[in-house]
């Protein structure tokens, strides 16, 4: 049987799922009233954005956003209609496939940048310290390192 967590984890447990869906639900608001983005939309022109031309391959872009293969498929479906991303062959693996920044999908993500950092400020940053800062980086990125380590090694297992 699993040990119940103690008071003070508990605690902090419930005030990070409470806060971590109200913030999540209020910056998405706020990119479709801004932007006509959804958060997703949002996360593909970023990560887009910043790679080398403006590309990544299928399975890599899952990755990042933690999306399964399917919900990736929709999800670019989606944005290629709405002439933000095109599907591409790889170039140097014609078996797979890239999602590409289109430049309407680039100018999208410039005209919201400015008003989702306000969103992310107002919502979240101009309340914390620089030390809050500097410890929510450090929880983050060794959560998201154990997270990947963790998910790595389950899919290796299971294809194994």
């Amino acid at each position: 049987m699993t040990e119940n967590l103690d008071s003070a984890r508990a605690a902090a447990w419930r005030a990070y799922i409470e806060a971590s869906q109200r913030l999540y639900t209020q910056l998405e608001e706020d990119l479709r009233a801004d932007s006509d983005l959804s958060f997703a939309d949002y996360h593909v022109l970023v990560l887009l954005s910043e790679a080398p031309g403006q590309r990544l391959r299928m399975g890599e872009l899952a990755g990042r956003l933690v999306f399964s293969p399917s919900r990736l498929t929709y999800q670019i479906s989606s944005m290629q209609r709405r002439g933000l991303v095109s599907k591409e062959s790889c170039p140097d693996d014609r078996r797979g496939s890239e999602a590409v920044l289109t430049a309407a999908g680039l100018l999208t993500l410039r005209e919201a940048a400015p008003h989702h950092l306000a969103s992310v400020r107002t919502h979240l940053m101009d309340d914390l310290d620089d030390a809050e800062v500097a410890c929510l980086t450090r929880v983050f990125e060794r959560l998201g390192d154990r997270l990947r380590a963790t998910r790595a090694s389950s899919t290796t297992h299971a294809t194994n």
